[in-house]
């Protein structure tokens, strides 16, 4: 899984048949810190998730894995909204 922050969406009028009435949104790649990664990944959207959002991204066959993907051709599925991460700082050190 990885942590990110929902940019951009992706619109497309013509899309294999089993991806008709997915949305398509471009998230930026966060660290654990919150700062961008520089990577961006495009992820279907199954959480109903908006610009700004910062959420939890899963790649490869895990992203068909969600009731919205289940075998459809994704490689990568928004699954969660993120409201808070929280940190041990006393593990870190």
């Amino acid at each position: 899984m990885h942590l990110g922050r929902v940019c951009g969406t992706v619109v497309c009028t013509r899309k294999e048949e089993r991806l008709h009435g997915m949305k398509f949104l471009i998230v930026e790649e966060l660290a654990i810190d919150h700062k961008s990664t520089g990577h961006f990944v495009i992820a279907v959207d199954a959480v109903s998730a908006g610009a700004g959002e910062t959420v939890l991204v899963v790649n490869g066959s895990s992203a068909r894995l969600t009731e919205r993907t289940l075998n459809c051709p994704v490689d990568a599925a928004i699954t969660a909204i993120v409201d808070s991460v929280v940190m041990d700082h006393e593990r870190m050190a």
